[in-house]
This record gives structure tokens, C-alpha cells and sequence, in this order.
């Protein structure tokens, strides 16, 4: 195992995360457009978000929403 890395590759617009330096051997899709990369043993190794500048702006708009509508639900009642 090694430290995190993250790579953005912004002519393709994907994040890689890698936290093992071990071989992929198998993917699972757990969203659209999101995949974990795993080793043969079955464990994450990697995860790999296509559109990720759409991923994260969504991510951070949905993030703010809920804490707004916290705000507006605590204050009304």
C-alpha cells in the first residue's frame, strides 16, 4: 500500500484516485460515470469518476441545498 494519489486528467475530465500501487483485475460500476477498481483479492484499490468537473460541482450543489434547507426548516421552526 502507498499514500493516496489523485490525478486529473482534464482532456478526458476524469479523477483517478489510486491507494494501492497493486494490479487491477476487476472493475464494479457503483454509479453512472463511477467505478472502483479492485485487486484479485476483491479490495478497493482505486476509484475512477468520469465527468468530474459535472460530478463535483453536482456534489457540491446537492451538499448545499440540504445544509439550506437545514437552515431555512431550523429557523421556521
Amino acid at each position: 500500500m502507498r499514500k493516496t494519489q489523485m490525478n486529473y486528467f482534464k482532456q478526458d475530465d476524469v479523477i483517478h484516485f489510486l491507494i494501492s500501487d497493486e494490479k487491477e483485475s476487476n472493475s464494479v460500476e457503483l454509479a453512472p460515470d463511477i467505478t472502483a477498481e479492485l485487486n484479485e483479492k476483491g479490495e478497493l484499490i482505486g476509484i475512477e469518476i468520469l465527468n468530474a468537473s459535472s460530478f463535483i460541482r453536482d456534489s457540491i450543489m446537492d451538499s448545499f441545498h440540504v445544509k439550506l434547507l437545514n437552515l431555512t426548516e431550523k429557523k421556521a421552526g
